[in-house]
């Protein structure tokens, strides 16, 4: 039998790792997870809300940002990317870094099926830990359905949006999206 020992990264190994590295890895409070590669399609579906929100959002005071910027979680000590996420105003830099970010008021997660129970569960409970989100999209890739959960006063609420003819309203950003605009170019088998 061959025993492996789990090495443990300190946040500073983890963070100059990752700036020379290829890919993108997680922090998971020590241990570093590399993030999958992503598909066509799932580049369409982050690609097509990036760019509708930056397109509707260019005269207010939000700012949506690609999965390029690490969203770093305090409480969790959890270094993430999100597909996409929005600011309300400027975003808050974690400390002196330029590559951290850590108030988001809208998180977007295109569902992968590897990642899919982690995207739902996990990260969504470590994404409630910060004060400035309100709004969390999560977007399958093979069928027309998006999940939208929005912070009410009594706890998050779940909306369901599926076919082409819907929009999801964002309480937190007064916009629509419509189910068109996130899926357009994509092709389902």
């Amino acid at each position: 039998m061959v025993s492996t020992i789990k090495r443990s990264y300190s946040l500073d190994e983890y963070r100059a790792i990752e700036e020379k590295a290829e890919g993108r890895s997680e922090y998971r409070d020590g241990e570093i997870v590399p993030m999958p590669g992503g598909t066509l399609k799932h580049s369409r579906i982050s690609g097509n809300i990036f760019a509708f929100l930056k397109f509707l959002l260019r005269d207010a005071q939000f700012e949506p940002i690609n999965s390029d910027l690490r969203l770093w979680i305090p409480e969790y000590k959890r270094g993430v990317y999100p597909d996409v996420m929005v600011f309300d105003g400027e975003p808050q830099l974690n400390a002196e870094r330029s590559d951290e970010v850590l108030n988001p008021t809208l998180i977007v997660e295109v569902l992968s099926p590897s990642t899919a129970d982690y995207d739902r569960l996990s990260k969504f409970r470590m994404y409630r830990s910060i004060s400035s989100f309100r709004e969390y999209l999560l977007v399958e890739q093979d069928e027309l359905f998006v999940e939208r959960y929005s912070k009410q006063a009594q706890g998050w609420l779940l909306s369901e949006f599926n076919g082409l003819e819907s929009s999801i309203s964002f309480d937190s950003l007064s916009i629509k999206l419509p189910m068109a605009e996130i899926y357009r170019g994509v092709v389902f088998e």
